[in-house]
């Protein structure tokens, strides 16, 4: 049943959309780039509309969106790696195919990931969560940067809260590893006592 005053389903507008610049933070972070993290964000929203009536009002729409859209990635990118093995096989090593890449409206309307972090995060920390593994670095945007609780990551992850907690310890090591000089630099940090400039 559709709401005819907005031409949406009932409660989409008001659960679903909302989330469109959290959707679209994680998306930037799986995909690496603004385009296909639109494209992304475009067929996320675009499942969920069509998938609307499984979702049950109330509950936790973000994590719900934010299911789908790794889902979305996941199946991407292995259809993007037999797509290259059928390419391989077919046309050679020696030989490249150009990518197929379909022309997607986009959803957005501004530009929240540059809002979000101009105001919070540098470039240099975008690209110590960017080189993080896949699992490393899912697991701390959805918790460091969207405030999801364990329950609901491992739950979207599909793996126990057990394996959330070891992964966000490990990546936040690993970024803790990589971001100390830089931290210190920039002031936010003080040097660690008995470590020496020289």
């Amino acid at each position: 049943m559709r709401d005819t005053s907005t031409g949406l389903r009932p409660g989409f507008e008001d659960e679903a959309l909302p989330h469109l610049d959290a959707v679209y933070r994680f998306a930037l972070r799986l995909t690496g780039g603004p385009d296909q993290a639109e494209d992304l964000v475009q067929e996320t929203f675009l499942r969920a509309f069509k998938s609307w009536d499984q979702y049950t009002r109330g509950t936790a729409a973000k994590s719900w969106l934010f299911t789908i859209c790794r889902n979305v990635f996941l199946r991407g990118r292995e259809r993007g790696q037999r797509h290259d093995e059928i390419v391989e096989e077919n046309v050679g090593r020696g030989a490249a195919a150009a990518p197929i890449n379909p022309v997607w409206v986009s959803v957005l309307g501004s530009d929240p990931e540059g809002q979000f972090f101009d105001s919070i995060v540098d470039a240099k920390i975008v690209e110590a969560i960017e080189s993080l593994p896949e699992e490393y670095r899912t697991a701390v945007v959805l918790s460091d940067m969207e405030g999801l609780p364990y329950a609901e990551i491992a739950a979207l992850m599909e793996v126990p809260v057990g394996t959330v907690k070891s992964r966000l310890f490990r990546g936040r090591r690993r970024l803790q590893q990589v971001l100390y000089e830089y931290a210190v630099e920039m002031g936010y940090i003080s040097k660690r006592p008995g470590t020496d400039d020289s």
